[in-house]
Formats: C-alpha cells, sequence, structure tokens
C-alpha cells in the first residue's frame, strides 16, 4: 500500500509539475517545503543562467538572484537613486565640519553563495542590497570618512585612496556573505552653509593670490627678457667697439709699419750721407785735402787788395786799429764798402 501511495503521488506531482526558467544574469535556488525525497529547506544546487526546470509548486519554492552588476546609488538628488529625498551620506570631519557627499556602490551577488543569501538574508538581489549591502556601505564609508579633515576631503587623491579602502573593507565584511564590491564613487559633496560660504571666500582669495602671482611672474618674465634685450645691445654695442678697436688697432699698426719704413729708409740714407762725410773728411785730412783747402781759400780771396806788414815795425796787431795804421802808411780804406767797412 504504501508503495502504491507513493507511485500515485509521483504520478500527480509530475502532472503538476510547473517551469521556473531563469534569465542570462540569474540563478536559481529552489526550497524544498517537505522534504520526502530530500532534505527540507534550501537546496544547495544552483540553477544556472539561461536554463528552464520544472517542480511542483505546493511542496517547492522558487527563488531567483541577478547576479549582474548592481549600483547601490545613494545622493541628495530627490529624482536619483534608490530612495525618494536626500539619501546621501553625511558624517563629520575630524575638525568638527559636516558634509554629505553622494555615494554610488557597485556590487554584484556571487553566483555560488545564492543558496546561503537565500537562506540568511533575503530571497532576491533587491532584499540583499537593502538588508545587507546599503547598510554596511554606509556605516563602513561613514567610518572611513570620518577620518578626514576638511581640508583634505578638497584633496581629489585623499577622496580616491579613502574610496579604495572602503572598496577593500566592504570586500572584506561583505565577500563572506555573497557579495562582491566592485568601485565605490565618491561624488559631489556639501558642507553646511556656514562653511561652504568661508570655503567660497577663500577660493577667492586664493585665486586673487594666484593671479597676482600669476601677474608677478609675468612682469618678472618681462623685466628678464628686457634684461636680456639690452644685455644683447651692449654686447652688440662692445663687440661693434671692440671690431672698431680692432680695425684702429689694424690701422694704427699698418701706419706704424710704414713710419718704421720710412724712418729705416731715412736712416739709411743719413748713414749713407754721414758715411760719406766721413770718407771726404779722410780724403781732406791728408796732404791733397791741405792743398784743396788752400785753393778754395784762394778763390775765396780772389781780387782782395792784399797788404803786407813789416813784422818788424813792433806793433801788436791784436790791439791796432786797422784805419789809423792804414792813414799812417798813406792808404787810403782800400776795399771800404758802401757801409764804411774795410776787408
Amino acid at each position: 500500500m504504501r508503495t502504491l501511495f507513493l507511485g500515485v503521488l509521483l504520478v500527480v506531482m509530475a502532472n503538476g509539475c510547473l517551469p521556473h526558467s531563469t534569465g542570462s544574469t540569474e540563478v536559481g535556488v529552489r526550497t524544498a517545503k517537505i522534504g520526502i525525497f530530500e532534505d527540507k529547506g534550501v537546496q544547495k544546487r544552483i540553477y544556472e543562467p539561461g536554463s528552464t526546470h520544472f517542480f511542483v509548486p505546493l511542496i517547492n519554492d522558487w527563488n531567483i538572484f541577478d547576479t549582474a552588476l548592481q549600483n547601490l546609488e545613494m545622493t541628495r538628488e530627490i529624482d536619483q537613486g534608490g530612495r525618494k529625498g536626500d539619501d546621501s551620506l553625511r558624517f563629520k570631519t575630524i575638525d568638527g565640519n559636516d558634509i554629505s557627499v553622494n555615494v554610488t556602490v557597485a556590487w554584484h551577488v556571487n553566483p555560488t553563495k545564492a543558496p546561503y543569501l537565500l537562506q540568511f538574508v533575503g530571497e532576491n538581489t533587491g532584499e540583499v542590497e537593502e538588508r545587507l549591502v546599503r547598510p554596511v556601505s554606509r556605516t563602513i564609508i561613514r567610518d572611513i570618512l570620518n577620518e578626514l579633515a576638511s581640508e583634505e576631503y578638497y584633496d581629489a587623491d585623499i577622496r580616491f585612496k579613502k574610496a579604495e579602502e572602503a572598496e577593500r573593507l566592504l570586500n572584506d565584511y561583505l565577500s563572506p556573505e555573497g557579495v562582491v564590491v566592485e568601485q565605490v564613487l565618491l561624488g559631489e559633496h556639501r558642507f553646511n552653509e556656514r562653511y561652504e560660504q568661508i570655503i567660497r571666500d577663500k577660493k577667492v582669495a586664493e585665486q586673487d593670490a594666484s593671479r597676482l602671482q600669476s601677474e608677478t611672474e609675468a612682469a618678472k618674465e618681462r623685466v628678464l627678457r628686457d634684461l636680456e634685450v639690452q644685455k644683447g645691445k651692449v654686447q652688440q654695442t662692445i663687440e661693434a667697439a671692440l671690431g672698431s678697436s680692432q680695425k684702429k688697432r689694424l690701422e694704427a699698426d699698418a701706419i706704424f709699419y710704414e713710419r718704421e719704413r720710412q724712418a729705416e729708409a731715412i736712416l739709411t740714407e743719413a748713414e749713407a750721407y754721414a758715411e760719406g762725410l766721413r770718407a771726404k773728411a779722410r780724403a781732406l785730412s791728408g796732404s791733397g785735402g791741405t792743398a784743396q783747402v788752400k785753393l778754395k781759400l784762394a778763390e775765396a780771396m780772389k781780387g782782395t787788395p792784399i797788404i803786407f806788414m813789416p813784422a818788424s815795425s813792433g806793433m801788436d796787431v791784436r790791439s791796432t786799429d786797422v784805419n789809423q795804421l792804414l792813414e799812417r802808411f798813406g792808404i787810403d780804406a782800400v776795399g771800404a764798402d758802401s757801409e764804411g767797412s774795410t776787408r
């Protein structure tokens, strides 16, 4: 009777089976509600994507998990994110300022952990996000951002490193639960209004300082450029002066060389003339020279009256008045010139 009962039950179950399918990014998990032929509860078998299976509806439950990449968006914009209203993440910096930031967590279900998720977290991907991914993400990311100072949050590199740190910590917590976090994105942030005004004023002051510095640098560059131009002009003037000096030195050297040659020629001519005079003097110093002198004297005294005076007269010629002497001897002033002088 028992065997007959089981056989009849099998026939009824076979005739009452319904199809259950999975999409291209979905996995299925079956739950045995009675446990006649198997253990009761969530079954460990994972039904792969893109497949169809038949189960008796009354004694089996069927759940599907989407394993595609999911984006948990927590933003302050009303028309964005998974929740209406301001859902941004709020945290407080170590120096006491309140900041709200839009956060996106990219994650997906680990297909091999789908039965675990069904048993301990939720019946589908949406419930997994709401019950597990969202609260854990907000807590961990807030704790990490609370370590920043207000000024540090403006540094994009620091924010990027904090996002990477949040990603690692989330995977440490969620990976054993069947969730894989691919990326944490920190979006637009907003300080409280008072601090925002302070930041804006500071940014304006920094921009003014940067502008003044740029103008100063530009002026410095202009001065350096003008200095280089003046240096070029000075160098050009120096080069011109050096060229002119070189030219004049060459001209002076040419004149000096010419004068030196002229002086050498004059010296040579003078030496030749002196040598001629020396030769002539040597010629006159002999007997022929004496005769030549006498001849020249005779030519010079030609036509001149000559009076011979006795040497025994007892006169000193050196102190004698020649005119009185001539009158004494009855000689007129012979050879007197028109001025009354006597030779």
